[in-house]
């Protein structure tokens, strides 16, 4: 059985942890904190074997099969480094890096030591993915011409989210979702794309993104880290439209005719907490020597990287990165 570990012990942290101590595929072994007595109440809340007070005395661990990374976004490049020079196998939370470059050198690094490596955007590994694929490729809704999503949440509590130098603001928050979602949908040629934001405190508060691919296709969207939004999508086609009522762990898919009358509600798995498919995911890809996990390539999560740096830099901003 895979030992799993967790890197930091927010919140994230022991959404992972509810789901994987659940799970049989792998084993809760490890958690690890800048603070033992932390770690020490998070093991004993949460079923762990293993506390840590540092990182790197978890990682010398060599019991441990895989490691979450569950850091703020600013510290994602440097603490998979710091797993991946000790051997271990990764699923770094999301947005994976702070820019492409920092994207590009770990994922070579996994590579040249023969090790996963994969991002734990969670929309990619569910099985409502596939029910939304299936929909589209039956030609049920006709031809897609576009889509629109949301994603906000109030989020003034969460001081992360309003410091730049912890990587804060709504793009890389709520934003990857967005981007991830529209080329879910339309797939990777994509052709043009604009954006605006709000800023508030250094960060931004507001993005406003409309993605162009090919044949025409639209995407419009807003992520939102100062108010609550109701996080839908649809996509709409010449014969009818898909409604996704939650995009960021969907609860219900409606499909609609072009009378705007609904013809299909698509019952969604139960499920742990959404977390267990990612997990799923890198147990499959380490138990038969994959590096990457096909939800997920390599390639994806740097384009998708690059795509947000593109924004960022059409907005003269750019995130300070750790010394």
């Amino acid at each position: 059985m895979i030992k799993m570990a967790i890197l930091g012990a927010g919140s994230i942290a022991v959404k992972m942890a509810a789901t994987i101590t659940k799970m049989d595929q792998v084993e809760a072994y490890a958690i690890a904190a800048r603070d033992l007595d932390r770690a020490e109440a998070f093991a004993k809340e949460n079923g762990f074997t293993k506390a840590y007070g540092s990182y790197e005395e978890m990682l010398a661990d060599e019991a441990v099969d895989l490691v979450y990374v569950a850091v703020p976004h600013s510290h994602h490049y440097k603490m998979t480094k710091m797993c991946l020079e000790a051997g271990k196998h990764v699923l770094c939370e999301k947005a994976f890096t702070v820019n492409a470059e920092q994207a590009k050198e770990i994922l070579a690094l996994a590579e040249s030591k023969k090790l996963l490596l994969t991002e734990a955007i969670w929309t990619r590994y569910m099985p409502s993915r596939k029910i939304i694929d299936d929909i589209v490729a039956s030609g049920e809704i006709g031809e897609v011409t576009s889509l629109t999503a949301n994603l906000g949440y109030e989020l003034s509590a969460v001081k992360r989210i309003w410091d730049p130098k912890l990587a804060g603001g709504a793009l890389l928050d709520v934003g990857v979702y967005l981007v991830n979602f529209a080329r879910m949908v339309f797939g990777e040629n994509m052709t043009s794309i604009s954006s605006s934001a709000v800023f508030k405190d250094g960060v931004d508060m507001i993005d406003s993104i409309v993605m162009t691919f090919d044949g025409g296709k639209v995407a419009t969207m807003q992520s939102n880290v100062a108010a609550a939004q109701n996080r839908d999508g649809c996509i709409f086609g010449t014969k009818g439209y898909i409604e996704i009522t939650n995009i960021n762990n969907p609860e219900e898919i409606k499909v609609y005719n072009d009378a705007y009358e609904e013809v299909k509600s698509c019952p969604i798995p139960e499920q742990i907490t959404g977390y267990e498919y990612e997990v799923e995911a890198c147990v499959h890809a380490i138990e038969n020597g994959e590096l990457e996990c096909p939800q997920m390539p390599h390639a994806e999560t740097i384009r998708v990287m690059e795509i947000m740096d593109g924004i960022r830099k059409s907005w003269g901003y750019e995130i300070p990165l750790l010394g």
